[in-house]
């Protein structure tokens, strides 16, 4: 029913029987459910591999239209300590720099971070400037002493891990 959250006030009262009252309870219902469906920022969640974040960002991001890119601040012992929006761009691209990325660990003093953004299209396959702009954030990273844990890609209920993506495209190779 995820289509739902997709339409407006007025597309809801085209259909017989769903008035203007209606239609705005429908709506905040469908809001209401997206805001559940996001973890509570006070649980202390420990991140042991990339599946946990997809368990926490995979519903959220699926059906997203547009491409969204997060960051996940943790301490060091890898507890969630923030979940930030960093971007949201167009259907198939979006617009972000290093410094968006390591402006909120760098002023939390948090000592890893994991980057998080979805494919609309469902595809979970690295672009060439996914890997890049990866390649470029784990320079930046050292620099300030932040370790990038890993840049995971969400599509429609499957996911890649870029550093596992990586790993493997090196193995190949030997």
């Amino acid at each position: 029913l995820t289509f739902l959250q997709e339409l407006s006030i007025e597309e809801f009262m085209k259909i017989k029987g769903i008035g203007k009252v209606k239609a705005i309870q429908l709506k905040a219902t469908c809001e209401f459910a997206k805001r559940i469906a996001k973890p509570i920022e006070n649980i202390r969640i420990k991140i042991k591999t990339p599946q946990d974040i997809v368990n926490l960002l995979m519903d959220e991001l699926k059906n997203e239209k547009r491409e969204v890119v997060k960051v996940i601040i943790l301490n060091s012992h890898n507890i969630i300590l923030k979940i930030q929006t960093i971007s949201q761009g167009g259907t198939n691209s979006v617009q972000v720099d290093t410094k968006d990325i390591l402006m909120e660990a760098v002023r939390s003093g948090a000592p890893k971070i994991i980057m998080v953004h979805n494919h609309p299209s469902g595809e979970t396959n690295p672009s060439k400037a996914d890997i890049e702009f990866t390649q470029k954030l784990q320079k930046a990273t050292k620099v300030f002493g932040i370790e990038l844990l890993d840049h995971i890609i969400i599509g429609y209920n499957e996911y890649t891990s870029i550093k596992s993506y990586l790993l493997e495209q090196e193995l190949k190779k030997r």
